[in-house]
């Protein structure tokens, strides 16, 4: 059991701090009110009005995944410390490429990634943090297994953190400087977040899973609906899921945008806690449970302290299909091959892949493994290729042990190494025509894009484990097993336990410790390394650099993350900011033209890539500004997509909305982060303007900016922009980052 000292001072300070803010507040507190009042830096004092206040929490503790943890790592070895001040892990699950297998992939990423890797173990070490080689296992399943709590706070470098809400933990998704900051021992600064209570009555039946609840949420909420809110799930049908399946809907609330999701205490994490070796944070959970769960008013009248109610009916939900190209396009099962019909998707299912952080759990391997036992001694063979990433060492020894991967493996399944793989665009499809339509069907959680394979035209439909492997055995888009049968055979609903009953195994778990004093101990970093680099501060703010700033891009329609700096091949530049900058923007659809990747100097005339002009106006010491639409980064918390435009000289963004996650990031790192007063204003920018910030040294909470833009024929016309920085995130932005800025003393030892 790791932290139990940890745990132990949550549970002991957790009555008194509830009890507090209840006083505070003079009313009953929802579930999720408890553990953020709970967490309060300075304790609860007064109440923080919902989506406006901004307040400063203590996380319990970090998590960072490999893709992530080397940019937060190289700007934690800045901030002056010598240990983290609170309990920290390091992960190394995405940067194994999926091909031909656990047996060969995971050698071939220890071999290419030698040198990330062992700068990360050896930051790690140094500074007292856990390291999780490669192999151990998923972040987010690492985390569900050994260190998520309910009624505990944490933040981790990668936008599924929620995951951890499975077990009533408050877990957030956030960039690498929040991180750092946390780490510092500073306080994390998060707007306190909206509540949308989620009830649910009844259970799930037939095909219906977790999975299934959740996708059918993102159609209700759409990418934006949860921004700057917390999903509070609560009911009697909430105690009706396993741990695991809560897991699986908590970590998909990141497609809504939503701050984290939570489920209250019940016996279900008892359950799960026990399986994994915690029996005495069951029993120290159990003893606390009435803090852990919403007060009885807040269930028997929701619509008094939620600022939204949804009601789900779990015996009414039926297996859901969401996509292509957005998580957030819901098709009911039973629907879906009408929509085929209609919207002309590719109906052939090529490949069936399940896994990542949202379902390769104990649970989700064994309704899939159910599925292909059945469909294998009924005579059925796959009519699609099906690809298996387990989600621990631990979930795969355990799979070995009672038959789920022979099954699977009995109708042509391949097990990947126990990492993202596909999820995270690490796969080697080896496809003959990438650009050629084609469908595939996987378990995971966003499906922009070239999301899996690179492919733009690749259809990536969302489903649940089981109906991925009885997809994979009709090799059709259209099948329902609900309502079809193949080849005159019916498939039978799974029906598994959410838990072994012989309980869970493994050997090595692949987790390394830290020794007990690192400063003897060495960051490896070659100087001469493509894959990492040393981090220079910013340079401070300067009010002329947002003066007649080119027009870099102008952004048309949905603009992710992803588009804003790939993964895929790019990961391997991950610790080298540099490097990675080349692909700034590259996927964004250009307004002027409509092409990706290809923009105007107004300097030359000519046209280049994104990055090629960016580094070309800084060359010429200008500034440059990108202009978007709705929800502008949303999807994953990789801080690289506010790194690089700063590191291009990109001073500001100005968008209609921005994803919460993105939009902090931006302001961390030092980019001006603006919104249109009039998202109208949009369509006056045009490919040859310059844009000025009148008076940014002014900038105030709550004061609109005047935005001057200049056209070609020297005409000019100002318009408003809106942004929601506050004092100490105005300082952030005239210190050139947050880095550079003065914090207050961490807590606890002196660095």
């Amino acid at each position: 059991m790791y932290d139990l000292d940890l745990v132990e001072r949550v549970y002991e300070g957790i009555a008194a701090k509830v009890g507090a803010a209840r006083r505070m507040l003079g009313r009953p507190m929802t579930c999720v009110e408890k553990t953020l009042y709970a967490h309060l830096w300075d304790g609860p004092s007064s109440e923080a009005k919902r989506g406006e206040d901004y307040v400063n929490f203590a996380p319990d503790r970090v998590a960072m995944q490999d893709a992530t943890a080397q940019m937060a790592l190289l700007q934690f070895m800045n901030a002056g410390r010598n240990a983290t001040a609170v309990p920290a892990t390091v992960h190394a699950d995405h940067l194994i490429v999926a091909e031909n297998g656990a047996a060969t992939d995971l050698p071939r990423a220890l071999d290419t990634n030698r040198e990330v890797y062992d700068f990360l173990r050896t930051v790690a070490n140094k500074y007292g943090m856990g390291f999780w080689r490669p192999g151990a296992g998923i972040i987010h399943q690492i985390v569900l297994e050994n260190y998520a709590f309910p009624g505990g706070m944490m933040i981790g470098t990668d936008s599924h953190t929620p995951t951890a809400g499975g077990l009533g933990m408050v877990a957030v998704g956030v960039g690498g400087a929040d991180a750092v900051d946390v780490m510092a021992g500073m306080a994390w600064e998060l707007r306190m977040p909206k509540i949308i209570g989620v009830r649910l009555t009844g259970r799930l039946t037939g095909w219906a899973s977790p999975k299934d609840v959740i996708l059918k949420l993102t159609g209700i909420l759409t990418v934006k609906g949860g921004t700057n809110a917390v999903i509070e799930y609560f009911g009697p049908g909430a105690a009706t899921l396993s741990a695991t399946g809560k897991a699986t809907i908590c970590n998909m609330g990141a497609e809504v945008g939503a701050t984290c999701s939570l489920f209250p205490y019940d016996e279900a994490m008892a359950d799960y806690l026990r399986a994994t070796g915690r029996e005495e944070v069951a029993r120290l959970a159990s003893a606390a449970a009435a803090e852990l769960r919403a007060d009885a008013e807040v269930e028997a009248a929701p619509e008094s302290f939620f600022d939204r109610v949804i009601e789900i009916d779990l015996s009414e939900v039926e297996p859901y299909v969401n996509g292509p190209f957005t998580p957030d396009a819901a098709w009911p099962l039973s629907q879906f091959a009408g929509a085929l019909e209609r919207e002309g998707f590719p109906r052939a299912l090529e490949v069936a892949l399940i896994g990542s952080c949202t379902n390769s759990s104990y649970e989700d391997l064994a309704a899939a493994a159910a599925v292909a036992r059945e469909a294998k001694a009924k005579g059925l063979k796959p009519r699609a290729q099906l690809l298996i990433n387990p989600g621990s060492a631990q979930v795969l020894e355990t799979a070995v042990r009672d038959g789920l991967i022979a099954d699977l493996e009995a109708v042509g399944g391949v097990v990947m190494a126990n990492a993202c793989g596909p999820c995270i665009g690490q796969w080697n499809r080896n496809a003959a025509d990438n650009d050629r339509p084609n469908s595939i069907a996987t378990t995971f959680n966003r499906n922009f894009a070239k999301r899996a394979d690179g492919n733009p035209n690749t259809n990536i439909f969302i489903v649940s484990p089981q109906i991925a492997v009885a997809l994979a055995m009709a090799g059709d888009m259209g099948f329902d097993p609900a309502r079809d049968t193949l080849d005159g055979v019916h498939l039978s609903a799974p029906q598994v336990d959410a838990l072994p009953a012989r309980g869970m195994t493994v050997g090595d778990s692949g987790y390394v410790a830290p020794v007990a004093d690192g400063s003897a101990v060495e960051v490896s970093i070659d100087p001469a390394s493509q894959r990492i680099q040393l981090l220079k501060p910013f340079p401070p703010f300067d009010p002329a650099g947002f003066v007649d700033m080119r027009l870099l891009l102008k952004v048309s329609g949905k603009c992710t993350t992803d588009h804003i700096s790939m993964a895929g091949k790019w990961l391997r530049f991950r610790g080298h900011l540099d490097n990675i900058s080349d692909n700034l923007l590259m996927g964004a659809v250009n307004c002027h033209g409509g092409n990706t990747n290809d923009v105007l100097n107004q300097l030359t005339g000519e046209r280049g890539t994104v990055s090629a002009v960016a580094r070309y106006y800084k060359s010429h010491n200008l500034g440059s500004i990108v202009v978007a639409e709705e929800n502008y980064g949303e999807g994953s918390s990789r801080e690289h997509a506010a790194l690089e435009p700063r590191f291009l000289n990109v001073r500001a963004v100005l968008a209609k909305s921005f994803a919460r996650i993105h939009e902090t990031n931006l302001k961390k790192q030092g980019v001006l982060a603006i919104t249109f007063a009039d998202k109208a204003d949009y369509d006056r920018i045009g490919e040859f303007d310059t844009l000025t910030i009148v008076s940014p040294e002014s900038i105030a909470s709550g004061r609109a900016l005047e935005t001057v833009v200049r056209h070609p024929d020297g005409t000019t016309e100002t318009i408003l922009a809106h942004h929601t920085y506050n004092e100490l995130q105005i300082r952030w932005l005239k210190a050139g980052s947050a880095l550079n800025c003065k914090q207050e003393p961490p807590r606890g030892a002196n660095p």
